[in-house]
């Protein structure tokens, strides 16, 4: 049986709601004590070295065009002002902040919560939190075997980008693949029918390619016993994806594709390799699934962004 830990869309735009009509009274400096004493002191350690690599500096007093409580009257995506009010709320409201928010790929003039930032040595101003989390933090339970599922590298997803349908031109019919576009086709050869998760975790290879920023999939692909295929990712979330290494968390291929039969060929002739990739990428998801650390990491992140 297939279990998916997702958050249920009404439930969390009633909650963000919530937070906005009967505000917390509760001060960060309180909260993060409270936190402090219910994780573990490698636990702590850890979310510190992830904050530190969320924020890599602190907001100038002159630099913010927004205040705290501008996110009281959220505009689309709603998604993005509920998830930074929930940390955002325990500070100051008259706090000056910055925000981009959308899938946001360059690095903003002055420093600003974003979801999403390139993987590269200048990125200090874009501060990462966890935006648009109940789209892009889905785990699933994976009953399948790893040896019961299929030696095919399954691919269904919409194709809007240039990267995505260069990868459908090379591969779509290949023998190894089974590559499906979900939204309206330029090629009408490749629209087939969306897949449900557990059709997905029947296939050892997910494809895993970045859309306007990282790749929603890649998340639940390793929490899963499937591997994802995809290149050296270039744009980061929470997930930290800069932090992925290819051959231990994900199955690497070339950015320009060329070696998929290969690769693919490769694990596949090798099954001990890819179920110790999949371990690997099992054992990086747990550190997200902890609320309270999340919950610790999130305020620190906004600590540090306000200089406190």
């Amino acid at each position: 049986m297939l279990k998916v830990t997702k958050k249920n869309k009404v439930l969390y735009y009633l909650e963000g709601y919530s937070r906005i009509i009967f505000p917390s009274h509760k001060s960060y400096d309180k909260v993060l004590s409270r936190l402090e004493k219910k994780l573990q002191k490698n636990t702590l350690d850890k979310c510190r070295e992830r904050v530190d690599y969320y924020c890599k500096t602190s907001l100038r007093n002159d630099a913010a065009l927004h205040k705290i409580k501008d996110l009281k009257h959220p505009k689309t995506p709603k998604s993005y002002y509920f998830d930074t009010y929930q940390y955002a709320c325990l500070f100051d409201e008259d706090m000056g902040i910055n925000f981009l928010f959308g899938d946001i790929t360059s690095v903003p003039e002055l420093p600003s919560i974003v979801k999403s930032r390139p993987i590269n040595d200048f990125n200090t101003n874009s501060i990462i939190l966890k935006l648009d989390k109940a789209r892009h933090f889905v785990w699933v339970k994976d009953t399948v075997p790893f040896s019961e599922k299929k030696d095919i590298l399954l691919g269904r997803g919409a194709i809007y980008q240039r990267h995505r349908e260069h990868f459908y031109e090379l591969y779509f019919g290949h023998p190894l693949c089974d590559l499906g576009q979900t939204n309206k086709a330029c090629h009408p050869e490749w629209l087939k029918p969306k897949l449900s998760l557990l059709e997905h975790l029947k296939y050892k290879f997910i494809l895993s390619l970045q859309g306007n920023d990282v790749a929603t999939n890649l998340k639940w692909i390793m929490s899963s016993k499937s591997l994802a295929v995809m290149p050296k990712p270039t744009i980061e979330t929470w997930f930290m994806e800069g932090m992925l290494k290819g051959g231990i968390h994900y199955i690497e291929i070339k950015p320009d594709y060329s070696d998929l039969e290969e690769t693919l060929n490769y694990y596949i002739k090798n099954p001990k390799e890819c179920m110790n990739i999949a371990n690997n990428a099992n054992e990086y998801i747990t550190q997200f699934k902890n609320k309270n650390a999340e919950d610790y990491c999130s305020i620190l992140v906004l600590k540090k962004y306000f200089g406190l």
